[in-house]
This record gives structure tokens, C-alpha cells and sequence, in this order.
């Protein structure tokens, strides 16, 4: 879990980053990725982890036009704007999913889901196996991306400084718009890897959203390294919370870290200082 939830936040960070923006959709922009690899099992019989090559894609160019043609356009360049369009664009999409799906929690069955492999002497989920595997190769395929291609330049020169991007040559709402569907693709890469051992329903994005903005700034606004590091401590700090406290206490753990980071480093682990 700490691997999606690393996977998840990354997203965030990077539309954080480059818009500098919360983007209150992501939760349920996770819950319609959710429903799409449903989907793709259950009427065309594709295999989760298979139906990437469809999400993940279909996810990048729905990001993409949102950013393009709802956000920028309704935002008129105002920050408070963006945020409420986010989180219109949320409310919609979650009660589309509950007049086509209803409120039924639904799940996958499929030959690996209950199967388990021996690792260093415990007896582990497969599902979950796989999905702490991919999404931790989908972070770093991210992270390369960002840090190794002309995109990645172009992006982190739009973070740094926009108005200077601009004058060298760079179209920064075309940045901005592919900054966003990046940021929707991680969320069809996390639904493939979640769903095999999870659940959807319309609703299922909000618990993991709060998650991620917690991660986002527990390593610090904008750190893909406070991310990954975040994600990974939040996941491993739930899972005990769960052993003792049960299920339903889990994350109260979470929220004692993040009081605490807020505490005495405000700006995060891997924030720098403001």
C-alpha cells in the first residue's frame, strides 16, 4: 500500500510542483481509474494489470483536456478559481459514478488474487507483491521522465520560474497540460495495481486522496523525494496501526506523524526552508 500510496502522491507533487495548485479531483480522478479497469475486466474480460495500456493513456489525455480546456479556461488565472474548479470537477465525477455504478462496492476475482507467494520466510499476497513491484517501477519510470528527458527540463523549468520558460522559447500552458495528464496517468497505473487486491466504488478516492496530501506534505510540497519516502513511511506506519489498533484505527498513526512534522518542520522532510 505504501508503494500505490507513493505512486498516488507523486501525481500530486508533480501537478503541485509545476501548477502550484491543490488539485481536489485527484481522489476522485483515482476512483474513475478504479472503475475503468473494472470495466475493462468485466465486459471484455482484460486482465488489471493488462488494461494499463488502456487506463494509463486514456487517463494522460483525460487529464490533459481538463487542464486545457475546463481548468485554465474557467481559472482565469486566479488560484482560488482553480481550486474550486477541481473540486466541481470532483463532485461531478463522483455522482456520475453513483448514477451509473449506484453506491455497490464492487471488486475482482481473478487467479492470482488469492494466491500468495513465500518471500524471506513470509507468506505474502501476490496481488500485493505485484502491485508494491510495479508501482515502484512506474515512480522511478516517473522520476527518469522528469529528471532525464526534454519534457522533464521544460517542466521543471515551468516549476522554477514561468515567466522565464516563457521567454526561452517554452509553451507553458502546453506544460502545464501535459504536467496534469502525467499526473492522471500515475493514478491509472495505481488503479491497475490496486484493484487485483482492493475495492471500488464511487466514493473510494476520498480515503486515499487525504492520504496523499498528507504524504505530499509530510516530504515536503513538491519533493518527488519526499514522496516516495513519505508514501512508503505512511504505508509501513498504517499496516502496524492496523495490527494493533485494528482496521478501522490504522491510519490514526499517519496523522500523529503528520502533527508532528508540522510541529517541528513545518516545510516538511524534504522541503527546503521557506
Amino acid at each position: 500500500m505504501g508503494a500505490v500510496y507513493t505512486l498516488i502522491a507523486l501525481g500530486l507533487t508533480l501537478i503541485y510542483g509545476v501548477l502550484h495548485i491543490i488539485n481536489f479531483a485527484h481522489g476522485a480522478a483515482l476512483m474513475m481509474a478504479l472503475f475503468a479497469v473494472y470495466g475493462l475486466n468485466q465486459f471484455f474480460g482484460l486482465d488489471p494489470y493488462a488494461s494499463m495500456v488502456i487506463v494509463v493513456p486514456g487517463m494522460f489525455v483525460f487529464g490533459y483536456a481538463l487542464q486545457r480546456f475546463v481548468i485554465e479556461r474557467a481559472s482565469h488565472e486566479r488560484d482560488e478559481n482553480i481550486l474550486l474548479v477541481t473540486l466541481g470537477v470532483s463532485i461531478v465525477m463522483e455522482n456520475l459514478a453513483l448514477i451509473f455504478f449506484h453506491s455497490d462496492t464492487r471488486s475482482i476475482d481473478s487467479d492470482y488474487t488469492l494466491s500468495t507467494v513465500m518471500l524471506f520466510g513470509c507468506v505474502l499476497a501476490r496481488a500485493k507483491v505485484i502491485a508494491f513491484v510495479g508501482a515502484m517501477v512506474v515512480s522511478a519510470l516517473l522520476v527518469l521522465l522528469i529528471q532525464k528527458t526534454d519534457l522533464g527540463r521544460a517542466i521543471r523549468a515551468v516549476a522554477k520560474e514561468k515567466q522565464g520558460a516563457r521567454l526561452m522559447g517554452i509553451h507553458v500552458e502546453h506544460v502545464y497540460a501535459m504536467s496534469f495528464g502525467i499526473g492522471m496517468a500515475s493514478l491509472g497505473a495505481a488503479a491497475a495495481f490496486l484493484l487485483p487486491s482492493f475495492y471500488v466504488n464511487p466514493t473510494v478516492g476520498n480515503g486515499f486522496v487525504l492520504v496523499a496530501f498528507t504524504i505530499v506534505v509530510l516530504g515536503g510540497m513538491g519533493s518527488f523525494l519526499g514522496a516516495w519516502v513519505g508514501g512508503l513511511l505512511v504505508g509501513v506506519v498504517e499496516s502496524v496501526g492496523g495490527l494493533f489498533l485494528g482496521d478501522s484505527l490504522g491510519q490514526v498513526g499517519i496523522f500523529l506523524i503528520f502533527i508532528v512534522v508540522l510541529l517541528f518542520r513545518p516545510q516538511g522532510l524534504f522541503g527546503a526552508k521557506p
